[in-house]
């Protein structure tokens, strides 16, 4: 009789030779399914958490300055935030003529200072850190380059209080005239000039024993810093909008031998700095 060729099943299950142990030893067998996969997947290692970003930072959070740091620098869209107290302030957007052209004017009254003025350094907006609970954004500043109380830090931000800082509020009743104007005194800064657009008052503080004082004006409305000698704010003309009436008073105040003495004492102290 014929033998018939037996047909392979094909769940049957073939041998696989594994070796194990030393390369010499024999190989040992163990089943394996046919079609199988000659090995195993290496199991998955579990992703990494994904490092948070930082929460938003809002008006009225209280953080500690590292914390308000760490929150502005991640969220650049944020153009203005102080941190005063604690708590966190965000003024709204400024007005182009109740707010920006009176800053820019500020900000060229004090220049001109400063070009006739050796050893002052003018700052536009910059950030203050004052100390772990308050770090601000004054509109100006006027400060000496050596020998004040506040100086650039290595990651480019001021530090200390700086001689003058100004401020152009939108009233009386504006934070920069409260809260603000409380840290500023204990913070130290010499001299605050607070200007409120809807009453179109400025007031000059100067520290005296700890505390602020009011700068009175003379009849003709003009304001004369203590500090810097010669800096002289025509202050109706400045509600006016006459910028050129506040800066022909401004030269008046340059022209004086005040003004002379203080900037030969400021070159002399550029010159020798080990003995300012």
């Amino acid at each position: 009789m014929n033998e018939q060729p037996v047909e392979e099943n094909p769940l049957k299950v073939a041998e696989t030779t594994v070796a194990y142990g030393a390369p010499s030893g024999p190989p040992v067998t163990r089943p394996g399914p046919v079609g199988g996969a000659a090995a195993r997947r290496a199991p998955r290692l579990p992703l990494k958490p994904a490092k948070a970003a930082p929460p938003p930072l809002n008006a009225g959070d209280h953080l500690t300055r590292a914390e308000f740091e760490r929150r502005y620098e991640a969220h650049p869209e944020i153009k203005i935030a102080e941190l005063i107290g604690g708590v966190v302030y965000m003024p709204s957007p400024t007005r182009a003529e109740q707010h920006s052209r009176l800053h820019g004017d500020i900000v060229t009254w004090l220049n001109i200072y400063r070009t006739a003025t050796p050893g002052v350094w003018v700052g536009d907006n910059p950030t203050v850190r004052l100390d772990y609970e308050n770090e601000v954004q004054p509109d100006a500043v006027l400060r000496l380059k050596s020998g004040g109380g506040s100086h650039v830090t290595p990651d480019d931000y001021l530090a200390g209080p700086p001689e003058l800082v100004v401020e152009v509020a939108a009233s009386s009743a504006a934070y920069d005239l409260h809260v603000k104007r409380r840290v500023y005194q204990r913070s130290g800064v010499p001299e605050y000039l607070a200007l409120q657009v809807y009453e179109q008052e400025a007031t000059w503080f100067v520290l005296r024993e700890g505390a602020y004082a009011v700068l009175s004006a003379d009849a003709a409305g003009i304001l004369r810093s203590e500090l810097f000698p010669g800096l002289w704010l025509n202050i109706p003309a400045f509600w006016a909008g006459d910028l050129p009436a506040v800066l022909a008073t401004l030269q008046e105040g340059l022209a004086t031998p005040e003004h002379a003495a203080f900037v030969a004492a400021s070159v002399t102290a550029l010159r020798n700095p080990t003995t300012g």
